[in-house]
């Protein structure tokens, strides 16, 4: 049996479809599996069980990247296609049964909207799996020792992102309090380390998690970690589906619809993140740790 899974370009996207997929493995056990995504998630799948391959989509002008991934899966007979994209890709190619995800709900969150392509009795929740390689490297990342509390400051865009003085304030009253004796652990993407100097310098000690090309050793230096608290980001994405208690702080997104799933968060009643106080984040992770 070989199943086509089309998911997202973005890392939070094809983090929240991951469920739906693991529905697949766990549903199918006979069944091989390709995995369509963008550039930036595709090394979350590579350790899905009966995996053939991750095929990336490299975005082209007026669309062409769909001809490009027709010409490059065509010559199969799929026994199932899920397409989480709603392409007209998927009504080109053979298939026994096809699955299009139907148009967005605005008011429901992702992972319903995600896990509505089979039309599932409950939504089904993210799942990454790891192969002993990933948690291996993580444990060279998090150490043995006191318990960790991640911190991700930075966020794709300057409108999601809380200023650097106040998750710094954040972290001092955390360490005073309720996380005395932890060691705190910065993580960021490529280029975040340079974005994140002020802070990090503020914490010469801190472990730091920055720049790591593969997802999943990401996702397993996360579970090495007692909680999380970062942005709405990819990572806010990977430490929820990883297990570990979560705090996101939003500022515009709407996270009734793109809160990590499973997660804590806490919205800037006006929108914009930099009015969010530090008391008021505190008091969440205060409720987090409860």
């Amino acid at each position: 049996m070989k199943i086509l899974f089309i998911t997202n370009t973005r890392i939070g996207d094809a983090i929240l479809s991951s469920g739906v997929l693991h529905h697949l493995v766990a549903t199918y056990p006979e069944a091989r599996f390709t995995v369509v995504c963008g550039r930036l998630p595709q090394t979350l799948f590579a350790a899905v069980p009966r995996l053939d391959r991750v095929i990336v989509l490299k975005k082209r002008r007026f669309d062409l990247h769909w001809w490009d991934l027709w010409r490059e899966v065509r010559g199969t007979r799929w026994d199932m296609v899920i397409d989480l994209r709603r392409s007209f890709l998927s009504y080109f190619l053979r298939a026994r049964e096809r699955h299009v995800i139907g148009k967005a709900n605005d008011k429901v969150h992702r992972v319903v909207h995600q896990s509505s392509v089979l039309a599932l009795p409950a939504p089904a929740a993210p799942h990454l799996y790891l192969a002993p390689h990933h948690i291996a490297a993580a444990r060279q990342l998090i150490p043995a020792g006191a318990p960790v509390l991640a911190i991700a400051p930075i966020a794709a865009a300057a409108e999601k992102t809380w200023p650097a003085e106040n998750f710094a304030a954040l972290v001092r009253t955390l360490l005073a309090g309720p996380c005395a004796g932890w060691r705190i652990a910065f993580f960021g993407g490529p280029g975040d380390a340079e974005k994140a100097v002020p802070l990090v310098d503020a914490f010469p000690e801190a472990l730091k998690v920055f720049g790591q090309p593969d997802l999943l050793t990401v996702a397993a230096a996360l579970k090495e970690c007692a909680a999380f608290i970062g942005n709405d980001s990819g990572l806010a994405h990977l430490a929820a589906a990883s297990n570990v208690p979560s705090l996101a702080v939003f500022g515009p997104s709407d996270p009734i619809r793109y809160a990590p799933f499973g997660a804590h968060f806490l919205q800037a009643p006006s929108r914009d993140i930099a009015s969010l106080g530090v008391r008021e984040v505190a008091g969440a992770a205060l409720r987090l740790f409860a």
